[in-house]
């Protein structure tokens, strides 16, 4: 399988490790992976402020760079969304483009949910030992149906227990610019979260969006807890990076 990894901005800016551990899934499932070059970002933050003119012109970029490959895959369930639940909105207007966003929607996939029901990887390398919590990501799960991919993953880890927290599908309060524009609701959701990940004991809050991830343990340090840690799923999967 020929496949194009999109890395994603906060990946790129924030935690290359998320994209590195991505790569070295996707080759042990036996894909065929490019990184376009050019690549940036797929529209979202622009697209939620309203800014349909600057979403699409990044719209109509990722479809030139990515259209051609048999599969393109995020480590990231709001990126994925992106593509996969508002490009076709946001193309409408152009009928030639509109065709390339729906092609593209099509082969577009969040990393957990291509690994196990488009490559069926069997087991993963990962050797994370220790208890974790998992954060379903509003978007992935909303958008794409992304709840038992990761933690199928998660469990071809002999070591692993995963301790499910309360309110795993409640919102973390980041949302992109919601965070900026609505301060306090979102530090209360981002309380919320951290209350309920480490009600569960477990050593690492887990999850595949690394927005939220960002957010959580931002939320975290702050309020004093340096020892839970703070992980992309993908990064627990891979483990140790060459």
């Amino acid at each position: 399988m020929r496949v194009a990894l999109f890395v994603t901005c906060l990946a790129d800016l924030m935690r290359p490790n998320v994209a590195f551990a991505a790569l070295k899934l996707l080759k042990l499932a036996g894909c065929t992976v490019e990184v376009p070059e050019t690549q940036t970002c797929c529209g979202q933050p622009a697209y939620n402020s309203g800014d349909r003119a600057t979403a699409l012109t990044l719209a109509r970029k990722v479809i030139d760079e990515f259209s051609g490959y048999e599969y393109v895959v995020l480590p990231s369930g709001s990126c994925a969304g992106m593509i996969r639940a508002h490009y076709e909105e946001l193309c409408k207007d152009d009928p030639a483009l509109l065709v390339k966003a729906k092609k593209l929607a099509a082969s577009t996939y969040e990393l957990t949910d291509f690994l196990v029901n488009v490559a069926k990887l069997e087991s993963v390398p990962g050797d994370f030992a220790g208890s974790i919590t998992y954060h379903d990501s509003c978007s992935g799960l909303r958008e794409l149906g992304i709840k038992q991919q990761p933690r199928q993953l998660l469990g071809k880890m002999g070591q692993v227990e995963i301790k499910e927290m309360s309110e795993a599908e409640t919102c973390c309060g980041f949302g992109g610019t919601f965070s900026l524009k609505f301060g306090d609701i979102s530090s209360k959701l981002a309380d919320n979260k951290c209350e309920n990940a480490c009600a569960t004991g477990a050593d690492a809050i887990v999850g595949g969006d690394l927005g939220c991830l960002l957010n959580i343990e931002g939320r975290l340090r702050r309020k004093g807890d340096r020892k839970t840690q703070v992980l992309h799923v993908a990064e627990v999967l891979a483990g140790k990076l060459d």
